[in-house]
Parts: structure tokens; C-alpha cells; sequence
């Protein structure tokens, strides 16, 4: 053992000095590997960083929570099929509460967007207004971070109440706080209960989610003008691992509400975040195989122009070989001689690729969310060293096999 590792680290400073007595063929040589590196980690950092930032986005929905909606999340062609559905009201909440009793909370809600809100001279505009009953704070990962939720109480008598997000804090209370002020929604006044702790941004940072407003559902109703829209329930649920006999147990209890006859299809959707994540990773899934596409090619081409190199590099080195094996070099310390030279150059074209496209994702990061985890700089360096041996595998064999008199004779 000690004399293979021994015999390998000879291997490795040979290969070195080779590389670097043809420093500028063997940058040359990996242009190829550089594009396809960068490429392949460039991809992989945009959709590491895609799905981190999706999943922030759609972690406020819970993965324990159904939702109840007038129409599914995704509609695979045939919409006019769909847009004629009514409406879910609050009646119909009202009963799936009386019929279905296995869950945890049950919320209802309906929600607006770009409210215009007014505090003295301040003006900002909310990015969703939600109404629905003191319930709702159990079925969301909503939470006051000054002040409090509204009541029971508040919510029937449909007071004229608030909860806001930071960013609407932030926009009209600057440097006081909010509780207890108040605020013009729409033009109609309302009291400030409540600052929402931060949330962040909403489906890849496509708005904030802390320019929210919540507020009792009977406020709501008189307050918003698209307050007719269709009801949305959500239901937390007590057991997880009962999830999906939960939710056929919700769509008999509304297609029931709903008087929806036996045969016919559901005129509501009972929606889930997994449903999000399956569309999310099928839809990326195929960016991803596209993008897999381009990087072989592109390391294909890479790894014919270091087949080339390497297969020159044995010519050029016939006399060197044949005087090794004179002198007792074996067939395989050649063939590992030539393959760590083709690893070694690979691997430093995947060091260049990796020192290229890190500040290329930092640059992409401005416009699109990125990450770069330490699984894909290995990966990458495993990508090159593996293109490496593919590739040297042929010119290695052939000097491994080399006669080392005919060799000794070459000029």
C-alpha cells in the first residue's frame, strides 16, 4: 500500500510538470470543460436558489392547511368549463363547519389587492387585504408582532379593525407605533389592533407580503369593492398522516352543501401546497433536463478537444514512455500517469468554470434569487474529474500499450 501511494504521488508531479511545461495548450485544452462548469453550476444555482426562495413563498400556506376554493390552483386546459361555477359564501362555511368536525381550525376569507391606505399626510398602498374571523390566525403562520388579533367578538360584530404589515408600519408610522391609530382603507377609517411580524416576499419575490392588511370578514364586506368575490376557506388539519382521507371527507361534505348530483364532477377545489411543489418541480424538472442537455454537449465538446490533447501528448511523449517502461514502468502506472493528467486538466478548467460563475450568480441574483450551496461547487469538480478520465481513457491505453523498443526508436 505504501508503495502505491508513493508510486501515485510520482504519477501526480510528472502529470503536473507535463501540464505546465504546456501551460497554454492545457489552458486552451479546457474551454470546453470551463462553458460546460459554468454552464452546469450557473443552472444549478438559479434553480437552488429558485426552489429555496418558492418555498419561502408558499410557506405561509401551510403544508397541514386545505384550502377550499371556488376554482383549482391549476387548470390544465378547458377552463370555460370552470368559469361558470358559483360562488362559495359564507352560508356554505357555516355548514361544512356543522358537517365536517375532524380539524384543528377553519378559517374563511376573501382577499383584495392595491388598496390605496391613508394615515394624516402619509399615503401607501397595501399589497393584499385579507378579511376573514379571529380563527385565521391558527390556520396561517400569521402572527402580531405588536399589538394583537381581533376577537371573536370583533369579528361577528364586524368592527372596523386592522392588523398591518411592516411595510405599511414602516410607510406611515416610521418612527412610532402603529397600535391604535387610525388609518383610512378605501377612505373608510379603521384602528390599527395590530403589527404583522415581518413575512418577507410572496411567490419569488414577485410582491411583499408585509404590504398585507387583515381584517374582520364583515368589515371586509363593506369596506372593499371586490368584497362580492367568491369565499376561500382553509382548514388546518389535526392529522397529517390522515391528510388525504381528510380532504375526500371535505369534498363529500361540500359537493353535499353544494347539492351537487352523483356522477357529476366537483364544482369547487380542495387545493394543498403539495400541489404547488409537484407543479413547481415538474415545470422546473423540465428547464432543469434542457438545461442538462446543453451542459453534456457542451462537456462533450470539451472532453473531444482533451481526447485530442491527450492523444498528442502521447506522441509527443513516445521516447519518455518507452524509456519508463525499459527501466520497469508497468502498463498500468502509464495508463494512471496519462488519466491523472486528464483529471488534473478538467479539474482546473472546473476551477476556473466555478471562480467564473460564482459572481456570475451574484450578478443573476439581481434579478432572479440564486444559491450557491457547497453540494455544487463538489458537484462540479466531480463532474470535471469524471469528464477527465472518460476522455483520457483512450490516449491512456494506447501509451500503456506502447512497445518499449519501437518506442525508444521514435523520433
Amino acid at each position: 500500500m505504501q508503495n502505491f501511494i508513493i508510486e501515485l504521488k510520482e504519477l501526480l508531479l510528472i502529470s503536473l510538470r507535463a501540464i505546465k511545461a504546456n501551460k497554454m495548450r492545457s489552458v486552451l485544452t479546457t474551454l470546453g470543460i470551463i462553458i460546460g462548469i459554468v454552464a452546469v453550476t450557473t443552472m444549478s444555482t438559479a434553480i437552488v436558489g429558485l426552489r429555496d426562495a418558492f418555498i419561502n413563498s408558499i410557506s405561509s400556506l401551510g403544508s397541514d392547511v386545505l384550502y377550499v376554493d371556488k376554482f383549482p390552483w391549476f387548470v390544465r386546459g378547458r377552463w370555460y368549463l370552470l368559469r361558470n361555477r358559483k360562488d362559495i359564501t359564507y352560508d356554505q362555511y357555516e355548514k361544512l363547519k356543522q358537517i365536517f368536525t375532524d380539524y384543528e381550525a377553519m378559517a374563511p376569507n376573501k382577499r383584495s389587492f392595491g388598496v390605496n391606505v391613508k394615515y394624516e399626510g402619509k399615503s401607501v398602498t397595501s399589497t393584499l387585504v385579507t378579511g376573514t374571523d379571529e380563527n385565521y390566525i391558527r390556520t396561517s403562520n400569521i402572527a402580531p408582532e405588536d399589538g394583537r388579533f381581533f376577537t371573536e367578538f370583533e369579528a361577528k360584530a364586524g368592527r372596523k379593525v386592522c392588523l398591518i404589515g411592516k411595510d405599511i408600519k414602516d410607510g406611515l408610522f416610521p418612527n412610532i407605533s402603529a397600535v391604535n391609530k387610525e388609518i383610512k382603507i378605501n377612505n373608510v377609517p379603521f384602528k390599527v389592533i395590530g403589527v404583522i411580524e415581518k413575512q418577507g416576499s410572496g411567490f419569488l419575490g414577485m410582491f411583499s407580503l408585509d404590504g398585507q392588511i387583515i381584517m374582520p370578514l364583515k368589515a371586509f364586506e363593506s369596506s372593499i369593492s371586490e368584497a362580492r368575490n367568491s369565499m376561500r376557506i382553509d382548514i388546518k388539519v389535526k392529522d397529517m398522516s390522515r391528510i388525504e382521507d381528510i380532504k375526500e371527507e371535505i369534498i363529500a361534505a361540500m359537493r353535499t352543501i353544494r347539492k351537487v348530483p352523483p356522477g357529476k364532477p366537483d364544482d369547487f377545489a380542495v387545493n394543498q401546497q403539495e400541489a404547488i411543489k409537484d407543479m413547481y418541480d415538474k415545470t422546473v424538472g423540465v428547464i432543469a433536463l434542457a438545461g442538462i442537455a446543453i451542459t453534456a454537449l457542451s462537456l462533450f465538446v470539451g472532453a473531444i478537444g482533451i481526447m485530442n490533447i491527450m492523444f498528442v501528448s502521447v506522441t509527443e511523449r513516445t521516447k519518455e514512455i518507452g524509456i519508463r517502461k525499459a527501466i520497469g514502468a508497468r502498463r498500468i502506472s502509464i495508463l494512471l500517469q496519462f488519466l491523472i493528467e486528464a483529471a488534473i486538466i478538467c479539474m482546473i478548467g472546473g476551477i476556473i468554470g466555478i471562480m467564473i460563475s460564482f459572481p456570475l450568480s451574484l450578478i443573476i441574483n439581481q434579478f432572479l434569487p440564486t444559491a450557491m450551496p457547497v453540494y455544487v461547487v463538489v458537484l462540479a469538480l466531480v463532474i470535471s474529474a469524471f469528464v477527465g478520465i472518460i476522455s483520457g481513457m483512450l490516449p491512456a491505453l494506447r501509451a500503456s500499450k506502447l512497445d518499449p523498443v519501437e518506442s525508444l526508436r521514435y523520433e
